[in-house]
């Protein structure tokens, strides 16, 4: 049975919901879709959207650690006004050695076009992307 019939949603452990959502509905503006139990905690989940469905599930876990591979990708339309409006939010961009970055912490995608990473609390990753 092929799975690309299927929705995916990408699922992200965290230590601690309540500083995970601070930062995912306070920093990145997310809105919760729904709350749940994760494991042995009852309200230890969060369904957020985006693209107007659901796309992120955050769950708090004792696994939770940090990835250093982006976990998620928004692709967005204005990289730099994105940019602008996360880090007025606090959120702060990460580089990485080897690329080259703007000012914004923006650099040159392979293929072309533009990406930008940054972190949340538990240190998983994650990306912002444009065409453009």
């Amino acid at each position: 049975m092929p799975l690309s019939a299927y929705r995916v949603r990408a699922s992200v452990a965290v230590s601690d919901l309540y500083r995970a959502v601070a930062f995912y509905e306070g920093k990145l503006g997310l809105r919760a879709l729904e709350s749940g139990p994760s494991a042995h905690v009852a309200d230890g989940s969060r369904t957020y959207g985006a693209g107007g469905g659901p796309a992120l599930n955050v769950y708090q876990s004792d696994t939770a650690g940090k990835s250093p591979a982006t976990l998620a990708t928004w692709y967005v339309d204005d990289i730099e006004e994105i940019v602008d409006e996360l880090t007025a939010s606090g959120v702060e961009f990460i580089r990485y050695d080897q690329l080259e970055y703007d000012a914004k912490g923006i650099t040159a995608r392979a293929g072309g076009g533009r990406i930008a990473w940054f972190q949340d609390p538990d240190g998983n990753t994650f990306a912002i992307e444009a065409d453009v």
